[in-house]
């Protein structure tokens, strides 16, 4: 195993955790499709398909630790993503190196409000769900038989810099709100929701990477004591600097865009996180990894400034 860090994927997640590695001065790699991304001095960027597994054989060459941060289209979720996580596990089993991956907690499905820690069992009942929760036996399988080493991170509805259209409070909130318009919400914003700030799960993948005391594990990224989205939205309006309405976007209005859009569509399954209360039980990770969350006040002025920076430079608009 070497010393190269390789990150798969340069959404969000991915960008967080290249930049808290390459903070920490470890050599980092970096892959998507079009071989460039907004990478600190020194990061290589190359470009390929991440689903060819002698592409990304070749692209994990040197890895110590592959992390897995693709993520394709809500829609495409079933027919590609299978098949991106394959790839990265020949990758990472043809450097030797071990494989962290970065997941969501669709695949422990609806709790009814009760709080999700990974001793929550899995319990998919969304197509979404479903594919999640078959990737990570995938890699439970592969690490029990001892074919590749796995670490596992899971995060909730995430938001920060790069969060934009992917992101329920990007965007839809603060890209809103700059923008002088209400904010678009999902569901209830009253019920009280765990969201996960980009760079502390960039932070937990990259503590992921570098421990041996972590192996074969999932650890759910901590997050802030949770707050209802209405909450959130006015800690946006006290950066922006002036009220923001809420406009919730009823359920037969979403199954109508659907109609027209693939996206909206496939959040129509989801939407049982945002009816109901939808919380984290982080104590695992913070004890044992000794990450704290990021305070949400702190976390929003600093997505606020990136969103400002990013439309000032007529960047998504």
């Amino acid at each position: 195993m070497g010393d190269l860090h390789v990150v798969f994927g340069t959404g969000p997640i991915g960008l967080a955790t290249c930049h808290e590695l390459a903070a920490q001065g470890r050599e980092v790699r970096t892959v998507n499709r079009s071989g460039r991304a907004e990478v600190p001095a020194g990061v290589q960027v190359i470009a390929g398909d991440a689903a060819d597994a002698a592409f990304a054989a070749k692209a994990a060459a040197g890895a110590g630790s592959v992390y897995q941060c693709l993520n394709p289209e809500y829609h495409q979720w079933p027919a590609m993503f299978p098949g991106l996580q394959n790839g990265v596990i020949a990758g990472a089993r043809a450097a030797g190196a071990r494989l962290v991956s970065f997941e969501n907690l669709y695949m422990y499905g609806d709790t009814h409000g009760l709080p999700i820690s990974e001793a929550t069992p899995d319990n998919p009942r969304t197509r979404k769900g479903t594919v999640r929760s078959a990737m990570a036996k995938q890699l439970r399988r592969l690490h029990a038989s001892g074919e590749l080493q796995v670490v596992t991170a899971r995060a909730s509805d995430y938001f920060g810099p790069g969060g934009l259209e992917q992101s329920p409070l990007g965007e839809l909130v603060i890209g809103a709100a700059l923008a002088g318009k209400p904010a678009r919400v999902v569901g209830d914003p009253d019920q009280p929701h765990s969201y996960t700030y980009t760079l502390d799960a960039g932070r937990t993948l990259a503590a992921l990477g570098t421990r041996d005391d972590v192996l074969g594990e999932v650890f759910i990224v901590p997050n802030a004591p949770a707050m209802s989205t209405r909450e959130i939205v006015d800690l946006v309006a006290a950066e922006v600097g002036s009220p923001i309405k809420v406009s919730v976007a009823p359920r037969l209005v979403l199954r109508m865009m659907g109609l027209f859009n693939k996206t909206i569509r496939e959040v129509d399954e989801m939407l049982y996180e945002f009816t109901q209360p939808f919380v984290t039980d982080t104590d695992k990770a913070e004890t044992r990894l000794g990450l704290a969350p990021t305070p949400l006040p702190e976390a929003i002025a600093a997505t606020v400034a990136w969103f400002r920076q990013h439309h000032a430079a007529g960047i998504g608009r």
